[in-house]
């Protein structure tokens, strides 16, 4: 593509680069719940990028003639799926305190997106800190018994193949090959508990409202490609053991990262195990 200037033909090369060099990398944790987790990943893209300009922070731009904030995103949810950790790298013209930011872009985003954490960005990719996530599936008039059957088999079993319609067309996933851990709950007595120790548990107005007891599946996933989703883990259920719920599931990533040697899941943005958050009182890092 090119442009006639005053001075003749200037090439996409000539043209001057709209912003300054960057300074800093921020990384963010958000949460994407509510009305907003039928928004699709493009779309909130877009709703960052009016809330990054509206906020005034100081973005670093790609070059070329249609100009860009330097945002890069670690994967996403479907749409229709509520998350508490999803990630986001920002790249800065100017240093900024990461509170700071979390404060100003919060107070631009719309209700249901939520920058939870802010942190300075170490060496290394971002993604290569995201390798399980730990999901919630609730699956309201399933009987709790009879999910803890279903996944029991499933657990039991060498594969699980599903099929899942993609850009290129119908493809067949082994989702029991990413599948690490399954835990079944009791529905209520999840829900009383989150009430009690809501600090620590994504928004239960996300989750649904059962007077009877019902089924709720935590599984950590490995993120493979392709990724499995809650929903592949749902066929896997209906293909080995038949299950089949009588109603609409719903799910939330609860957390991603990398697992410890304990099994546990390590916040990526935990700068003591390789990640990013500076402790208090630590100077950053530029």
């Amino acid at each position: 593509m090119t442009i006639i200037g005053r001075e003749g033909i200037l090439s996409r090369r000539d043209h001057p680069n709209p912003s300054a060099p960057p300074v800093q990398k921020l990384r963010l944790r958000y949460a994407k719940r509510g009305r907003l987790r039928f928004t699709s990943h493009r779309d909130v893209a877009r709703t960052f990028e009016r809330a990054l300009r509206r906020a005034g922070v100081p973005m670093a731009y790609s070059q070329g003639f249609s100009p860009h904030p330097k945002v890069s995103w670690a994967g996403a949810v479907p749409t229709g799926v509520s998350s508490m950790a999803e990630y986001a790298e920002l790249q800065l013209v100017e240093r900024l305190e990461p509170a700071v930011l979390r404060d100003e872009l919060n107070a631009a985003l719309p209700d249901g997106i939520d920058v939870l954490d802010a942190a300075e960005a170490e060496p290394g990719a971002l993604a290569d800190r995201l390798q399980v996530s730990r999901w919630r599936i609730d699956l309201p008039g399933t009987d709790v018994a009879e999910l803890r059957d279903a996944v029991a088999a499933l657990m039991a079993a060498e594969t699980a193949l599903v099929e899942r319609m993609t850009k290129d067309g119908l493809r067949t996933i082994d989702a029991r090959a990413a599948l690490l851990s399954a835990e079944v709950q009791d529905g209520c007595r999840a829900i009383a508990q989150s009430d009690q120790n809501s600090a620590s548990t994504a928004q239960v107005d996300d989750w649904p409202e059962a007077s009877e007891p019902y089924g709720i599946l935590v599984t950590v996933v490995r993120q493979t490609t392709p990724v499995v989703r809650p929903d592949d883990v749902l066929s896997a259920l209906r293909v080995v053991a038949g299950l089949a719920p009588s109603v609409v599931a719903s799910a939330t990533r609860l957390e991603q990262g990398r697992l410890d040697d304990g099994g546990g899941i390590v916040d990526p943005l935990a700068r003591a195990s390789g990640g990013d958050r500076i402790p208090a009182g630590e100077p950053a890092t530029g």
